[in-house]
């Protein structure tokens, strides 16, 4: 027996828990309910960095992850931060001096799209270190460390070899299990569902949405369908008669135990801005080529980068580094590689030499990961496409959780029919009908992955 509701939310993961949050608590919709197999919060939104920035190459970008931002703070302050917000930032480091003049370039134009004001050092202001917690009273925009001296005066703990670095200051990490559940728990006393069932059709009619068809539940009449299904977005909107021009890499990250504290727990997301070649032992090179890793002899690319993971006195340490380039169908579990904590390690160790002192004896480690479902561009698509009524709130690739509020936010607003923000046209599946914008992605596009 089928029953009726007013929205159906697909996928509870970070963007289907932001969005369910907004339509139930800020709208106060009166009956939507969230459809996964799975618990919420557990396929790939909890296998990020978990970091944030409002330092990105485009304008739609940058105003998206703002008020993104200006969200999560928002929730930080109300919740009495109970998902830990930081404002560490990210440091961007190089030993190249020209990839180093480009940072300064790109810096320059990345602050005239409103990413905030750009700061030289030694210069006219002094550096001002980010706070260890929190967020309150921190700097905007960038610092540009010239020199390696400048750089390893405020962070000893980098490479001398550093000729400079980019410390983007609106940007950190926080919980992203922490923020889910505190938006799950308000969202569901405001009367949201959540029902553990697997989507298995969408039915149309007259040209709208009018049903959603469950494996076990059975049917649920509703006239607004978001599709917020992660890797699995694709299939969800084929139910719905649309192709969409999305892909999936896999991404791998690696905890380890810094039980030697290299990297101080008050560290910053730090990433080596330059490509690098692992300084392999002859015997190393062979047994690497003998068990099919060339891969890992040559060049490798740029911005394997970490942080700290957890508070002071927990002594973990992220690292992450794609060189796979693995484009394929998610498949769970997960290809895996026993190598990764090494070659992550090794990586890291360039920028951060105190790392080599765990080069003959590798630290306990567990990785894990997840796909990043993204379009061409590496913008999000967010709004109504479709038969009417069905609507998209997907391709977060690896930004997934600092994105998820203001994406969350514009969606709701699709849906209630309330007025839209300037960037709003930039997100939608329509884009792609504008030939212009297609010959704009159709060379080497400036994507800001990381």
């Amino acid at each position: 027996m089928s029953r009726t509701v007013d929205v159906v939310v697909i996928g509870a993961g970070i963007a289907g828990v932001s969005v369910a949050y907004d339509l139930a608590v800020r709208h106060e919709v009166g009956s939507v309910v969230m459809v996964d197999p799975r618990p919420p919060l557990t396929l790939t939104s909890d296998k990020s960095t978990e970091c944030y920035r409002n330092w990105w190459p485009n304008r739609p970008m940058v105003d998206l992850m703002s008020r993104s931002i200006d969200l999560l703070e928002k929730m930080a302050t109300e919740s009495g931060n109970v998902f830990g917000l930081n404002r560490r930032g990210y440091l961007f480091v190089t030993a190249d001096e020209e990839r180093f003049r480009r940072m300064v370039e790109d810096a320059h134009h990345t602050s005239t799209l409103g990413a905030g004001p750009v700061r030289f050092h030694p210069g006219p202001l002094p550096y001002r270190p980010s706070p260890r917690e929190g967020f309150a009273g921190a700097p905007e925009g960038v610092d540009l460390l010239v020199g390696g001296d400048m750089v390893v005066e405020h962070f000893p703990y980098i490479t001398p070899a550093a000729v400079g670095a980019l410390h983007v200051r609106r940007a950190g990490w926080f919980s992203a299990q922490q923020l889910g559940a505190w938006m799950l728990d308000q969202a569901r006393s405001h009367g949201l569902e959540l029902v553990v069932d697997e989507v298995v059709g969408i039915e149309s009619g007259g040209g709208s949405v009018r049903q959603v068809n469950l494996a076990g539940d059975g049917p649920i009449e509703t006239p607004v369908v978001v599709n917020a299904a992660g890797p699995m977005a694709g299939p969800v909107a084929a139910m719905a008669g649309l192709d969409l021009p999305l892909y999936s890499e896999l991404h791998l990250k690696v905890a380890c135990r810094d039980h030697l504290r290299v990297v101080p727990r008050e560290a910053p997301m730090i990433i080596w801005s330059d490509p690098q070649q692992l300084d392999w032992a002859d015997e190393e090179r062979e047994a690497l080529s003998a068990e099919g890793r060339d891969d890992l002899l040559g060049e490798l690319p740029v911005f394997c980068h970490g942080r700290p993971e957890g508070g002071s006195d927990s002594p973990y340490l992220l690292g992450l580094w794609e060189y796979h380039g693995i484009v394929e169908e998610p498949v769970w579990p997960l290809p895996a590689d026993p190598l990764y904590p090494e070659v992550v390690l090794r990586g890291l160790t360039t920028m951060v030499p105190g790392l080599s002192a765990y080069r003959e004896r590798l630290p306990q480690a567990t990785v894990d990961g997840g796909y990043y479902t993204k379009t061409r561009e590496n913008r999000p698509l967010i709004g109504p496409a479709g038969p009417s009524g069905f609507h998209l709130l997907v391709g977060f690739s690896g930004f997934g959780v600092m994105v998820a509020a203001g994406a969350a936010d514009l969606l709701a607003r699709h849906v209630v029919g309330s007025e839209l923000p300037d960037y709003a046209e930039a997100f939608l599946l329509t884009r792609y009908d504008d030939p212009e914008y297609l010959s704009a992605i159709s060379g080497p596009v400036s994507s800001g992955q990381l």
